[in-house]
């Protein structure tokens, strides 16, 4: 039987569809691909062209950071720093080919200037700032007027595949003006601790210059705040004596070399002038510099000269201004101040006042007595071989007191307005023409004027001698308390004071005018605390023989007595700032007009609060970089709430 197979036709028109369909989907899939690698090429492209213009950005508010901080630090302060916004000279302080053949590609812009506008940078005020400063800044705080500036810059790359990406940078600068208190110890110049007895300091330590340590052999020297110097930490020969490195000497909080110097409101070369009396037609009151002068900053300011003719007879004059300060200007800018001159100032006429000359220009009260003023007293100081000096003595207790009740000083400086004569300006200038050496001295300061607990502060150009313990009790009866004790200032006893001048010397309550031209040693000294800042002068050491040094860091405040069965005990904050320029004889080593005592000193922890910072302490000029952000381009405002 013959079976018929039966076939199906093939379907050669599907597979050439079906061919067709996988070469579209094929090229489908390619042209994805090709459009991806295309997009993912450019994104890649702009991303890198948006790193490269916001590092250009970034280079520009580095630049003009720079400028800024150098001028904050070195060249004028806050006023040198305002002067170039104002005439736009930081603005121009973008990145050129002359630095480097890169930045040519870049086009800078300052986002808030109208657009077209090439090769610029955005630099100008954002607010004024108090408070703490970042956590690298322990404990440190920015007082009032401390001032933040905004750097934007916007960088593009106009000839480029992608133009109009933009890059962008933003550094809030805080120019922190940082009380000088604030530091443990701090020096200009040559930060000496050579042949120290044992000190542990607490708070941080720096130097415009070198470090030299060196604790004497059976002592120790202990850093437990952050060391920095400008120069190098050594150990060199001081004193006669040879010291091995880092003898004694441990550091708790690091401690680093070559760091920027800290800067004042002056020129660092001229600091003693901010303990000088000033002239307004060559530093003007409302300057920057005015604004950190003493003489400036006082309420109540007090001048010894001699009697000015022989007709207004033979002891000296005294010329006493009151002034305060009105809108938050400066009390040297009081268009009204209340001035005398009273000559031919006895004892007597003091307690009294009963023949004084007013200015007709500014004065309104016809008399005024000063109880608390000796001009009579005089002492030798062996160290500065000088004998029969003239001294200006003030009763602090009993300046306390006339502040208070002195009708005329309360008049014009009105507590229940705020007003308090926060700082006594003294300068004696009896020696001119001698070789004499006038001085200024601090009796019975147990007790200073309280001010609402707002603080009292001492300024003279001249050498300045501390009799007795000094702010130890803020109580005017009984019960009394007292702030005796390393670290006792916390307790709430005593008031937030600096004592600023040429030099510094403790005497104790012990001390006798009578016996101080003969041996040290029929001048045993009492135990004796000061709770106070210290802005002083030194002679720098010259060389590393016993007569050629300086003393140390120990040996700021002078000594005339033999302290070797008594204790000195400060709660203090030491600097050195100038060097002295009247009190000027080199230190000698103990055993020559005095003996050391068994110091006891510590930072006052209390200076780490804004509301105990000293009345007219000068402040550090610190540049820090507050805040960083990438804006968005044109802004100026991003971050501002």
């Amino acid at each position: 039987m013959k079976l018929n197979t039966l076939y199906p036709k093939r379907p050669r028109g599907y597979i050439i569809l079906m061919v067709m369909v996988m070469c579209a989907a094929s090229l489908v899939i390619l042209a994805g691909v090709l459009s991806y690698t295309f997009t993912t090429s450019n994104l890649n492209m702009r991303s890198n062209q948006l790193a490269l213009c916001q590092n250009a950005a970034e280079a520009a508010t580095e630049k003009a950071y720079a400028k800024l901080a150098y001028d904050f630090e070195a060249n004028g302060g806050l006023q040198a720093v305002s002067n170039n916004i104002a005439n736009n000279s930081y603005r121009q302080l973008v990145p050129g080919t002359n630095e480097s053949s890169f930045f040519g590609q870049f086009h800078f812009y300052d986002p808030a200037a109208p657009s077209g506008s090439n090769d610029f940078v955005y630099v100008g005020y954002l607010t004024n700032y108090s408070g703490p400063l970042p956590t690298q800044y322990t404990n440190d705080y920015a007082s009032s007027n401390s001032i933040i500036y905004r750097i934007v810059s916007n960088a593009s790359m106009p000839n480029s595949y992608a133009s109009s990406v933009v890059g962008t940078a933003q550094e809030d600068v805080l120019l922190a003006l940082v009380p000088i208190n604030t530091y443990a110890i701090f020096y200009n110049g040559e930060l000496e601790f050579s042949d120290c007895a044992t000190m542990v300091i607490s708070g941080r330590t720096h130097s415009n210059a070198d470090i030299c340590t060196g604790a004497g052999s059976s002592a120790s020297l202990t850093f437990n705040g952050a060391v920095t110097c400008s120069s190098v930490i050594q150990s060199p020969g001081r004193g006669g004596l040879t010291y091995s490195y880092n003898q004694n000497t441990t550091y708790n909080a690091g401690s680093s070399t070559d760091v920027v110097s800290v800067g004042i409101s002056i020129p660092m070369a001229n600091t003693h002038s901010i303990i000088q009396v000033q002239s307004p037609s060559v530093v003007s009151p409302t300057s920057i510099a005015g604004q950190t002068m003493e003489y400036y900053e006082a309420q109540v300011v007090l001048l010894v000269s001699n009697s000015p003719s022989a007709s207004a007879g033979t002891n000296p004059a005294v010329y006493l201004s009151l002034q305060t300060s009105y809108n938050q200007t400066i009390p040297a800018n009081d268009p009204s101040p209340y001035c005398f001159l009273i000559t031919n100032a006895t004892t007597a006429l003091l307690q009294t006042n009963l023949n004084q000359w007013n200015s007709s220009s500014n004065i309104t009260q016809n008399t005024i007595s000063l109880p608390f003023l000796t001009l009579t007293n005089t002492f030798t100081d062996q160290r500065e071989h000088q004998t029969n000096m003239y001294v200006t003595q003030i009763d602090v207790g009993g300046y306390a007191d006339w502040a208070l009740t002195n009708s005329v000083l309360t008049n014009k400086m009105v507590p229940s307005f705020g007003n308090y004569p926060l700082i006594l300006y003294v300068a004696d200038a009896r020696n001119v023409g001698t070789n004499k050496l006038s001085v200024v001295r601090l009796a019975k300061a147990a007790r200073l004027p309280y001010n609402n607990n707002i603080g009292f502060s001492v300024a003279t150009q001249n050498p300045l001698y501390i009799w007795g313990d000094y702010n130890i009790t803020t109580n005017r009866s009984a019960p009394f308390h007292y702030s005796r004790a390393v670290g006792s200032t916390t307790n709430g006893f005593t008031i937030p004071s600096a004592l600023m001048a040429d030099a510094i010397t403790i005497l104790s309550s012990n001390w006798n005018d009578s016996l101080s031209a003969g041996a040290y040693t029929s001048r045993s000294a009492a135990n004796t605390t000061l709770n106070a800042a210290i802005i002083a002068g030194n002679i720098p050491s010259t060389g590393t023989s016993a007569t050629t040094f300086s003393g140390g860091v120990h040996n700021l405040t002078r000594l005339l007595e033999d302290w070797s069965s008594s204790t000195l005990t400060y709660n203090t904050s030491i600097v050195c700032l100038y060097t002295s320029q009247m009190a000027t004889n080199q230190f000698q080593m103990p055993g020559a007009y005095y003996n050391p005592p068994t110091r006891l000193w510590g930072f006052d922890p209390t200076f780490y609060n804004p509301a105990r910072e000293p009345p007219g302490i000068p402040t550090a000029l610190v540049p820090i970089r507050f805040n960083w952000l990438q804006p968005p381009p044109g802004s100026i405002t991003t971050g501002i709430n």
